[in-house]
Order: structure tokens, then C-alpha cells, then sequence
């Protein structure tokens, strides 16, 4: 699973946010810069660690040997849950994992090297394995 080396702050705070202000389109990774095929985000989400790489394991097992993959997101927010039934109080949950923040239009995976079926195919079942809403897109 992906997580960063080195972070400068354990715990973040949980930032919540207006929802008109989450479902803003994204900026930045919006268009498909280095494969063929992309699985695009319209929804959005924090996707976490361990579903980046179910979905990176599907990706390779239906793509079989040839071709190439490209992980666009990169878990960086740290995300921390208390233990069942404990008492209200006594600080913040310990470290859970690791999430990235996806909002509608990132490229979240890209595929090269391929043909259109199947890497339309890969990346439909990568999409099932994420936490919201996508679409395959084409160069």
C-alpha cells in the first residue's frame, strides 16, 4: 500500500467542508498525460490507500504482462480511528492509514500499451473497486 516516508505532522485536523465546496471540479490532473486510457473521477471522495492498490491489482490482472500503468493520486492525509466501544473523550484515535482527497475530474489511473476493449474493460473494474463515481476516458 502507498504512504509517505516522512510526514511533518502525525495527525491532521478532519477539515470538513461545505459540500458545494468538495464537489468543485478539480484543477490540477485533469487531463491524461502519460497512457492511452484513463479512469476519470465525477464524483467526490477520500480514497484511501488500500483501495488504490485493490484497484492497482485489478488493473494488472486483467491487463495481463503487456502494457503499462500509471497511479496519478498518492495517499498523503493521515486518517485515525478509535477502537470499538471506547468511551467518549481521551484524545484523538491512533493512525488508521493513509487517504487522498479526489474531487470530480481527476485522473485517478492510466493505461498504455494496450487495446481500447480491454483497457476499457481494466479500468471499469478499477472503478468498482473506488469509493465514488468515474468514467473511462480516452486520449
Amino acid at each position: 500500500m502507498l504512504f509517505p516516508k516522512k510526514v511533518k505532522f502525525r495527525k491532521w485536523q478532519t477539515g470538513r467542508k461545505h459540500p458545494l465546496k468538495i464537489a468543485r471540479p478539480e484543477t490540477r490532473g485533469t487531463k491524461i498525460s502519460f497512457g492511452s486510457f484513463g479512469l476519470k473521477a465525477t464524483s467526490p471522495a477520500r480514497v484511501r490507500s488500500n483501495q488504490i492498490e485493490a484497484a492497482r491489482k485489478v488493473i494488472s490482472r486483467t491487463m495481463g504482462k503487456t502494457g503499462k500503468m500509471w497511479i496519478r493520486i498518492f495517499p498523503d492525509r493521515p486518517y485515525t480511528a478509535k477502537g470499538a466501544e471506547t468511551p467518549m473523550g481521551k484524545g484523538k484515535g491512533d493512525l488508521e492509514g493513509y487517504s487522498m482527497e479526489v474531487k470530480p475530474g481527476r485522473v485517478i489511473f492510466e493505461v498504455d500499451g494496450i487495446s481500447g476493449e480491454i483497457a476499457h474493460e481494466a479500468l471499469r473494474k478499477a472503478g468498482s473497486k473506488l469509493p465514488l463515481k468515474s468514467k473511462v476516458v480516452a486520449r
